[in-house]
């Protein structure tokens, strides 16, 4: 269970753990420029496709890949992360927009945040409630790119590298690095079935509000298995019974060998995929190619090639005009919305709700000087110009944005206005320069106080913001200095180091219960800057163990008055959606989900 990190701010739709723009998750809103005609097919498709139930992909029949042609999307500068983007560092937005097109999954979010099955990879039913059982079955049809059958094999693998307590010799440092590490906790028998075999069952041991977003299906177990010098069989058996010492040349190839680093793909023979599309070429800096796969056993690819280009937010409307963009996500900008206005009808403006939240974090460990203070965090809190964030850089976007108050409930989920009501008392509301200065001296500093605040750069955005609360928190004695730089939040990068004091970044949602328990629990890989609580710890613990909502609205409580007490980060504001695409690209739609307008860029066609 886990969310996106939006690390240099995409304006997605936002869903598979997180909200935005007058934010009521009750569908979308694309608003056309002036001359609308030709772009009313684009949110329907080209024949005036319908979506599946309102919401889900679109029904195109029996849909051809159109050869030789391509589409260009930029969702951002970001560098892709590589071939496996299930790990800690490599699992944002910007990777996972890709992952989505190579690799299939059980279930999908619809425009809307509703959950739709991937009736394609196969079906799933619920049999129990006590114990909680799922049956699953994968389609007969179901193969990898290379031609292999998919089979519970690879339902094992899934399964058991999300296993935190798999650890190698040192005791600590994880068999798999894997982004989610509790399913192993959850359900301990994990796929029980033939491993050769297309059924399996699962059993957990507590209900799990989040069962029908886990992820049990992602790479192929029958290509770790050679790598490691296995075979399927005895890779099953070490995964089954959690055998660390057998599993490290596995664990290793999985968390490394897939990606050999950046600009680098795997080896072909390893570079095996179950979606619509299989990498082709990276150019580091440039894009990453993907081309149809033509084993795919479900419907088609929409183009031959789809390339993803990384974009500065900047360049993307003048991209989007000479043709070397067909789609573009852009950090939304008032300049932006006005130079895609400009446009006229080369270009449709997709617009509506999303689940993406900025906020800066602290950070609690290595060289940071908010660690040991809650005083010095909260003098930090207390300087920031969150009404004037909101006012200058959003509300030209959505008159109706306001300053977020709460982390993990959002606006128009069910729970948020009592969460509020009972966790937050508008102390933070305005700015409060002299109670910062005396908070700064209870925590016993004197003389300015650097603050290194950081960001994925460049973000125009995110500029301006850090621009402000300089402005600001420099009147009561920091000293803010803006270190972004485009590894900031990368691999290898301060985030990684802990050497840094504030993070400037978003969180895209999906919808998903028990998603805060990656971000806020002790030791979770997402849990940037090392914060420790105990009480958040057991919150989330008792959130993902129960069904009952009125349970998890206590939880959800307690979890987020002991982050405004101990002053975790503090959320600004909900990102606006604004997307654009050429008018002559089909089947293009807003989306509210996290996986933003990508969500079904595997659909994507070009009017003929």
């Amino acid at each position: 269970m886990r969310r996106k990190r939006v690390s240099a701010a995409v304006a997605i739709g936002a869903a598979a753990a997180l909200a935005l723009a007058a934010c009521s998750p009750g569908g979308s809103n694309d608003k056309k420029d002036s001359k609308s005609d030709s772009s009313s097919s684009s949110a329907a498709g080209a024949d005036g496709a319908k979506q599946i139930d309102g919401d889900g992909r679109f029904d195109l029949g029996d849909v051809k890949t159109q050869e030789g042609k391509e589409i260009k999307v930029s969702v951002g500068s970001t560098e892709f992360g590589g071939f496996n983007a299930m790990t800690p560092l490599t699992y944002d937005t910007y990777s996972s927009s890709v992952f989505g097109q190579y690799m299939s999954g059980w279930a999908y979010f619809g425009t809307d945040g509703k959950i739709h099955p991937n009736e394609e990879l196969g079906t799933y039913k619920k049999v129990s409630d006590d114990p909680l059982t799922i049956e699953y079955t994968i389609s007969d049809d179901a193969k990898w790119s290379d031609g292999t059958p998919i089979t519970v094999a690879d339902a094992v693998l899934s399964w058991g590298s999300q296993n935190a307590a798999l650890v190698g010799e040192d005791g600590e440092t994880p068999v798999f690095n894997n982004v989610s590490t509790d399913l192993v906790e959850l359900a301990p028998k994990g796929p029980e079935g033939d491993a050769n075999g297309k059924k399996f069952s699962i059993t957990y041991t507590d209900p799990n509000p989040d069962w029908e977003l886990q992820t049990l299906l992602d790479f192929p177990a029958h290509v770790v298995a050679k790598q490691s010098g296995m075979s399927v069989d005895d890779l099953v058996d070490a995964l089954r019974k959690q055998d660390a010492k057998k599993l490290a040349k596995a664990g290793d190839f999985w968390s490394n060998g897939w990606n050999p680093g950046k600009g680098k793909l795997p080896a072909e023979d390893t570079l095996v995929t179950s979606g619509p599309y299989v990498p082709e070429s990276w150019d580091k800096g440039q894009s990453i190619t993907l081309k149809a796969n033509p084993n795919y056993f479900g419907a088609k690819a929409g183009v031959e090639k789809l390339v993803f280009r990384f974009v500065d937010n900047g360049a993307m409307v003048q991209g989007l005009q000479n043709g070397d963009l067909d789609v573009m996500a852009p950090q939304p900008t008032v300049d932006t919305v006005k130079q895609l206005e400009a446009l006229g009808d080369q270009a449709t403006i997709h617009t509506g709700d999303t689940l993406t939240w900025e906020h800066v974090d602290f950070n609690f460990a290595g060289t940071s000087v908010f660690k040991d203070s809650a005083d010095l965090r909260k003098a930090f809190a207390l300087c920031i110009p969150r009404q004037q964030i909101v006012d200058n850089l959003i509300k030209p976007l959505n008159e109706d944005a306001e300053v977020l108050n709460t982390r993990d409930t959002l606006p128009g989920q069910e729970g948020y206005e009592e969460i509020l009501k009972d966790t937050y008392n508008g102390e933070y509301d305005e700015v409060d320069i002299e109670k910062s200065k005396e908070l700064i001296k209870k925590a016993g500093k004197s003389g300015k106080v650097t603050v290194r605040l950081g960001f994925n750069g460049p973000n125009p955005r995110r500029s301006d913001e850090v621009q402000l609360i300089k402005a600001s928190c420099d009147k009561a004695g920091f000293d803010v200095k803006d270190v972004s730089s485009e590894d900031f939040g990368q691999p290898g990068g301060p985030v990684e180091k802990n050497d840094y004091d504030a993070y400037l970044f978003a969180w895209a949602g999906s919808g998903q219960i028990a998603s805060g328990a990656n971000i806020y629990g002790n030791g979770q890989p997402q849990n940037f800057g090392k914060y420790e609580s105990d009480t958040v710890n057991a919150a989330f613990n008792k959130i993902k163990r129960t069904l009952d909502m009125d349970e998890h609205i206590k939880q959800e409580k307690i979890a987020e008055k002991a982050l405004w007490d101990d002053m975790f980060g503090i959320p600004i504001f909900l990102h606006p959606g604004v997307d654009a695409s050429s008018s002559k690209i089909e089947n293009v739609k807003h989306t509210m989900t996290q996986d933003g307008i990508t969500w079904n860029a595997f659909q994507w066609q070009i009017a003929e």
